[in-house]
């Protein structure tokens, strides 16, 4: 493809030990996993023995030409903070990693590039509470990436501590939750200087209108006119997104729509997560041919 590609949005777990409205979530087996009482199909089938390694991803990264990574954390995963950490020291140049925020108010910043924050989960939606959580972080020079709750429910208390913290970089995830009432709100988060977006799970939120997701190319437009094609990123939210299309393809919707010039696919795929995150010394992966 010739351009560099970072992923804003992957997930990784030695062992998914989550938990889902106060019920266990346990991987049963090719790539099942009983959540909260239901199997869903929580990654692809290939994954048998439950395991979302570094490793699969890899493979994946580098046949889909991406270049690097950062994995975020769900409670629904349960915390995998010291299998990140392993990670992270193996693969410093391909994977940026994020401590898991949990609501007990204990989160890491050692051996992290940032932190993940659930709040469209938190029993508790006011954010101003977390306060020291974002002050701390700027502190530091770590960056939040936080999923906030669906619509403008949580827009105000963002804004309050984007504005406290003026220099702290805040990735919002899921690309403002897109096919929500209100999600426009979270867009014009990124109008603040160090707050950006990424498209984790816009292939999930568009799943019932399948590959090439016309529609969603239509959102990027949308948010690219509200704050600009410069604070918009990339992201897959690998594996579980991966249970409907193929990794490659979740960078080919993307990279052969018509709808985006070169310059806005280059930004988006990957030249705004490079500032964002701070990766260096990267350039476009070789591209695998298939058997096709």
């Amino acid at each position: 493809m010739g351009r560099i590609v970072i992923d804003a949005h992957v997930h990784l777990w030695k062992e998914q030990n989550g938990i889902v409205n106060g019920n266990p979530v346990r991987c049963v087996g090719n790539g099942k996993s009983d959540f909260g009482g239901e199997i869903r199909q929580m990654m692809p089938p290939y994954m048998t023995d439950c395991k979302n390694s570094a490793k699969r991803l890899l493979a994946n990264m580098d046949y889909a030409g991406v270049n690097a990574c950062v994995v975020t954390q769900e409670y629904i995963d349960g915390n995998q903070d010291e299998y990140l950490k392993k990670v992270r020291k193996k693969h410093p140049d391909r994977f940026k990693v994020c401590s898991l925020y949990m609501e007990d108010g204990s989160y890491n910043t050692d051996d992290f590039d940032g932190i993940k924050i659930c709040a469209g989960r938190l029993k508790d939606p006011d954010l101003k509470k977390l306060f020291s959580v974002f002050k701390d972080a700027e502190l530091q020079g770590k960056f939040i990436s936080i999923d906030l709750a669906d619509g403008d429910l949580q827009v105000s208390d963002m804004q309050y501590l984007i504005n406290a913290c003026p220099t702290l970089k805040i990735a919002i995830g899921h690309f403002g939750m897109v096919t929500t009432k209100g999600w426009q709100r979270q867009i014009e988060l990124a109008l603040s200087p160090n707050v950006y977006v990424e498209s984790g799970g816009l292939t999930w939120l568009f799943n019932k209108e399948f590959y090439p997701y016309p529609s969603a190319i239509e959102a990027i437009r949308e948010a690219i006119g509200i704050c600009g094609i410069d604070k918009l990123m990339w992201g897959s939210d690998y594996p579980r997104t991966m249970t409907d299309i193929t990794y490659k393809s979740a960078v080919r919707f993307i990279a052969g729509s018509d709808r985006l010039s070169e310059d806005e696919k280059n930004a988006f795929l990957g030249l705004n997560a490079v500032k964002f995150y701070g990766f260096e010394n990267l350039a476009p992966l070789p591209e695998i041919p298939n058997m096709l």
